[in-house]
């Protein structure tokens, strides 16, 4: 199967995702590289093209409580596929990626696509802070070259299939029924308004329409799915999280998780 082009498609708030995308599609050399993000709110509602059989996709999400984001999911399940080979990609905080790869290998599988290859990788965790760090800095330089690694083997597979029609059933791991997702999801980032500039920036990398800005910012606790994309791009380090929960859990993590995680590939 010659391969000219390669879609990447991502869920990606805080980016280590698409960073991590990013690499593997710079493994299958010189060829056409064509991003779908489906962080934007407005991927809710956008139309998607059905994927052709010969065209190779990348989908990449990140692991929430050892699962898949439900916003990913919806926004995933817009897509159709006609056997189209896809390479399914979970990045985690270090910690575990659960159940979160089987699935992702699921969702895809009923929409079209065919599972020729999977790989877990490691992205800094969303609750990651200079007082607790979790992951510090990933996927850093010995991780995009295990990305780039990654994406030439499957670039090599796809050289020697025939067709998607004969690619053998991909074994990933996890358990059904998933495990229960976590319910952490009942607050939002609060503000300070001493740093608050109002920019805007908040608003506009919220992959769920929580924030709105009018006198002050405020941020709906049951839209927003505690991505952290706000807190980390917030140019002034107003966004902050003030419920104490999450502190905590990270100071937990930065000493439980400390130990560095390798990616896994599965082919």
């Amino acid at each position: 199967m010659k391969v000219d082009k390669v879609k990447l498609v991502y869920f990606s708030p805080t980016g280590t995702t698409k960073a991590v995308l990013e690499g593997i599609g710079a493994g299958f050399g010189d060829v056409e590289i064509e991003h779908l993000d489906l962080t934007p709110v407005t991927a809710e509602s956008q139309k998607f093209e059905p994927f052709s059989a010969d065209v190779p996709v990348v989908i990449g999400v990140p692991v929430y409580g050892g699962r898949v984001p439900l916003t990913a999911i919806d926004r995933i399940q817009r897509l159709k596929a006609d056997g189209t080979p896809v390479v399914l990609v979970a990045v985690y905080g270090n910690r575990k990626y659960g159940d979160a790869l089987l699935e992702l290998e699921n969702v895809v599988s009923e929409l079209g696509f065919v599972p020729l290859a999977a790989g877990v990788f490691i992205g800094e965790h969303s609750f990651s802070s200079d007082e607790s760090p979790v992951a510090a800095g990933r996927p850093d330089a010995e991780d995009l070259l295990e990305t780039r690694a990654f994406g030439k083997r499957v670039s090599d597979a796809l050289d020697k299939l025939e067709s998607s029609a004969s690619v053998p059933d991909l074994e990933v791991p996890g358990d059904f029924p998933y495990r229960q997702r976590g319910g952490i999801f009942s607050f939002a980032p609060g503000v300070n308004e001493e740093l608050c500039t109002k920019c805007g920036k908040c608003l506009s990398v919220c992959p769920v329409g929580a924030i709105k800005i009018d006198d002050s910012v405020v941020t709906d606790p049951e839209t927003c799915i505690v991505c952290y994309a706000c807190i980390k791009s917030c140019p002034t380090g107003a966004r902050i999280m003030e419920n104490p929960k999450i502190p905590e859990a990270a100071a937990m993590m930065s000493v439980k998780f400390a130990e560095r995680r390798k990616p896994e590939i599965f082919m």
